[in-house]
């Protein structure tokens, strides 16, 4: 595929320095932060001591020579403040600051795997951008299943039902919301998860997903058009999750894919 340059001017950036930014994010994220190298970059959470999620986030440490080897957080627009009133209410004796930097970023996405693999880009993209939200953008992210907050997750979702789960670290220690997410981790007990579907026509989002073992088997939280069909993301029950199975949506035969499809 031809590569998609993403300008994304509204996405948050929140810049953590100070002497304890390290210990203080792997203690409130999900991310393993202690452990991520210069330049390095990885998805997480933050979430409620029950394990909800209330922010995605996305972290980026500086390279080896910056000044204050500072962590960036990267989060969707709506999510900025929230994001910075959750890292400020929890940083309490810690030798930790917030800077919020405004300004043109973009993303350069040549796969699926991009759209989990590749960095933001902290400068005004070239000519060609396409927005954020642009159908090719919304159908490549919908293909690597990465959720949008508001849409596909919130804080009635626990992140091990969502591909949020490939970024969990069960060994890294304790961080708030911990205890739920290793609990259901360790019985494996989770009641749903997040799956790519194939339709052969568009749906509504909201739209009851049945199955044979469960008549209201789970709800499409994004759909798009794709070649003669639609693809879609949707919660399936733990009876309805089966990669390859079928199931049933307004009517339609949809196929089960594993995230990312």
């Amino acid at each position: 595929m031809a590569a998609l340059t993403i300008d994304q001017p509204d996405h948050g950036h929140i810049r953590v320095t100070g002497a304890d930014r390290a210990r203080f994010l792997h203690g409130l994220t999900t991310c393993n932060v202690t452990g991520l190298a210069p330049g390095g970059h990885t998805w997480g959470a933050i979430l409620s001591p029950k394990g909800r999620v209330l922010s995605v986030i996305e972290l980026v440490r500086e390279p080896d020579g910056s000044p204050d080897d500072a962590i960036w957080v990267h989060v969707e627009p709506a999510l900025t403040a929230p994001t910075l009133a959750l890292l400020e209410h929890h940083a309490m004796l810690d030798d930790v600051a917030f800077e919020r930097v405004d300004g043109p970023a973009h993303r350069v996405w040549n796969t699926v795997a991009d759209v989990w693999d590749a960095p933001p880009i902290l400068s005004a993209p070239g000519p060609g951008a396409i927005p954020a939200y642009h159908p090719d953008a919304e159908r490549l992210r919908i293909r690597a299943g990465l959720p949008r907050y508001g849409v596909d997750i919130d804080d009635g979702c626990f992140p091990f039902e969502t591909p949020l789960a490939n970024y969990l670290d069960y060994g890294k220690g304790c961080y708030i919301g911990q205890e739920p997410v290793f609990r259901v981790h360790s019985q494996g007990k989770a009641a749903r998860t997040l799956r790519g579907l194939r339709l052969p026509a568009m749906v509504a989002i909201g739209a009851t997903v049945s199955h044979p073992a469960k008549k209201d088997a789970g709800a499409v939280t994004s759909v798009i058009a794709d070649g003669d069909g639609a693809i879609a993301l949707a919660y399936l029950h733990r009876s309805a999750w089966e990669v390859g199975d079928t199931v049933l949506v307004e009517h339609h035969t949809a196929t089960v894919h594993a995230l990312p499809m």
